[in-house]
């Protein structure tokens, strides 16, 4: 096809692509800040254009017919190459500039990612941050994000990951409730205490190791308490208001700790919230600068890590 004709037909092949990776009308929607109605509408117009249905269309999820695949497979490493050069392009002005997408736990995020966030306009007031701030999952390529703040015990490998600091997690209970209950002395004593737990896979069982020797045997325990819930900031302040023990990381435990007691302090709780806090990036051949200078500073910003009141 000449490319006089095709020329009217390119952002909507580029439309397709993003379908692809999102496999939802809604999500390509959000990230291209188009409404549903138009994507659906600009795909239905290229199927008429090419003469092939492209996509099939079902009520839970969108899949490409093999034409639909043929197009994408085609299409995709020239509009990321196409990619790569307007931001190299871009970087040529010397100043950082443009949107930088990012999601980030909503503790903290709210806590240690907003209140930064002023000092870092200061420095490049022609970028853009816009912060998404969630507990669940994100699939940074799917949902278009530049980077996702992260804590875990290990990067995954298809990801360009830069360390922020370490993190820990920490057991902790109010004094007024450990007056109630008795102050636990071993691990398994956590099966006779409330405890208030995180929504999500394995969240009732805590695995612990000695603090002296973390190359013994871990011990599992069993928990169960009043509250679960998917953000460390409500357990935090469930903690403080006597709830029960807590599992908190430590991000979110540090401005309470005058107020609060650790819990079993010879021992170290294991794979639970992760030990160092990533920013993460799917792997690109190259990284925009306004990413690039958002990472620089948070990790100058945050190396100090998260230290708890003496």
């Amino acid at each position: 096809m000449a490319a006089d004709i095709i020329g009217p037909w390119v952002a909507d092949i580029h439309l397709l692509t993003v379908l692809a990776e999102t496999r939802s009308f809604t999500q390509a929607a959000r990230r291209l800040g188009l409404s549903k109605a138009s994507v659906s509408m600009r795909i239905g117009a290229l199927e008429r254009a090419a003469g092939v249905p492209l996509v099939q269309r079902t009520t839970r999820s969108v899949v490409l017919t093999d034409a639909g695949r043929e197009l994408v497979a085609d299409a995709t490493p020239a509009f990321e190459r196409i990619d790569a050069g307007f931001t190299a392009v871009k970087d040529l002005s010397g100043t950082p500039r443009g949107i930088v997408r990012v999601t980030a736990p909503v503790a903290l995020g709210r806590q240690h990612i907003a209140p930064r966030l002023a000092a870092f306009f200061r420095g490049y007031p022609e970028v853009r941050i816009h912060l998404d701030l969630t507990d669940r999952f994100v699939n940074l390529a799917q949902e278009g994000y530049d980077l996702a703040i992260r804590h875990t015990a290990a990067a995954p490998e298809s990801y360009v990951a830069w360390p922020l600091c370490e993190t820990r997690s920490l057991l902790v209970a109010s004094p007024a409730y450990l007056r109630r209950h008795g102050v636990p002395r071993h691990p398994r004593d956590l099966a006779g205490h409330d405890c208030v737990l995180y929504l999500g896979p394995g969240a009732d069982t805590w695995t612990f190791v000695p603090a002296s020797d973390e190359q013994a045997e871990t011990l599992s325990v069993p928990v169960q308490g009043p509250l679960k819930a998917n953000n460390s900031e409500v357990l935090r302040d469930a903690v403080l208001d006597g709830l029960g023990i807590g599992l908190l990381p430590d991000f979110s435990a540090a401005p309470a700790m005058r107020r609060l007691r650790p819990v079993l302090p010879d021992w170290r709780v294991q794979g639970f919230f992760g030990n160092h806090l990533y920013a993460l990036r799917p792997w690109a051949p190259r990284v925009p600068r306004a990413v690039q200078c958002f990472v620089e500073y948070l990790r100058e910003s945050m190396a100090q890590g998260f230290p708890l009141p003496e």
